[in-house]
């Protein structure tokens, strides 16, 4: 009787270790830039050469950035080189400075071998969806866009009605919405946008949406809403400042030839990081920090109230997720 009930035992321990084996988890690296703003700084070329570099002995599962890259002018084209330098799968994001100077949307994508602003693809275990924040709701509108417009929007919902993993979402301009100064950020269909996610949540627990990474504000922030996390990465070079705020920062030289650089408050080394998302419910954002140089903003008099968002830093994270 006592062999009878070993055995069991024993039976019931391999039984409950083969179903813990069986529940496999999944791992994503990824490298992470944006707003490099290459046209802007007189040092770009040691900005993303760093972080090629880096990523080169990193080897993630793949790279983005997440737009406000560069424009596709031949005196720009080594920059692009270094970019695709890197061995491993590389992607893009449209911002709205890729069309500075009279470039359309359709060459700044023809320049990155892009089909559409709006993607997808997966990897280990993950679905990503890239978006594209530069459409017209008003086709008379000047000026730069925050907009995801009725045919992407219908794209994102035929893409989620399919998703049977977890969905992690790239945009240059945020999919959440806040104030700062004299300055509204997020597209402006935000609302639909985060309903459109919320919903898809609700019905699919196991393949929610659990991130949005998004770039153009240049600040370093997170928020969570309705569990969905939010996060803004900041520019690898620099905080724009604006006219009432110009300085000289590098030296008259520099400041003759990059003529916007003064309206800046810049990074002195670039910023950027590396992403681990695992289905066991953490995201984990690699810190990394740089120092203004010059003046900081709050000695030129910048709102210390956005103190919250802007840093020259990237910070360290362990944000948690469900898939229940």
């Amino acid at each position: 009787m006592k062999s009878f009930l070993v055995i069991l035992i024993l039976a019931g321990f391999l039984f409950l270790g083969n179903g813990l084996s069986a529940q496999k988890h999944s791992t994503v690296k990824f490298g992470l830039c944006t707003d490099v703003h290459l046209p802007t700084m007189h040092d770009s070329e040691y900005r993303i050469t760093t972080f090629i570099d880096a990523m080169k002995k990193e080897n993630p599962d793949f790279i983005i950035e997440l737009g406000d890259f560069n424009t596709p002018e031949p005196k720009y084209a080594k920059y692009f080189d270094i970019w695709n330098s890197f061995p491993g799968e590389k992607y893009h994001v449209i911002g709205n400075h890729e069309m500075d100077g009279g470039t359309t949307r359709e060459e700044a994508l023809e320049y990155r071998n892009m089909k559409s602003g709006y993607y997808s693809f997966n990897k280990n275990g993950f679905h990503f969806i890239v978006l594209d924040g530069n459409d017209k709701k008003d086709p008379n509108a000047k000026g730069y866009k925050q907009f995801i417009g009725p045919e992407q929007v219908e794209w994102l919902k035929s893409e989620l009605a399919n998703v049977t993993t977890p969905v992690v979402i790239f945009s240059h301009q945020g999919l959440a919405h806040y104030s700062s100064a004299d300055e509204e950020y997020g597209v402006e269909n935000y609302k639909q946008m985060q309903e459109i996610l919320e919903t898809h949540n609700r019905q699919n627990p196991s393949a929610k949406v659990i991130g949005c990474f998004n770039g153009h504000t240049h600040y370093d922030y997170a928020e969570n809403i309705n569990g969905i996390w939010y996060i803004t990465i900041t520019s690898m070079s620099y905080h724009w400042l604006g006219e009432k705020y110009a300085h000289l920062q590098y030296g008259e030289e520099v400041d003759k030839n990059f003529r916007w650089i003064k309206y800046t408050a810049p990074f002195k080394e670039p910023l950027f990081t590396t992403v681990e998302i695992s289905s066991k419910g953490t995201i984990k954002i690699a810190g990394k920090k740089s120092e203004w140089v010059g003046k900081t903003p709050w000695e030129l008099g910048y709102p210390v109230e956005l103190k919250k968002y802007m840093r020259p830093a990237i910070s360290k994270r362990n944000l948690k997720f469900s898939l229940k």
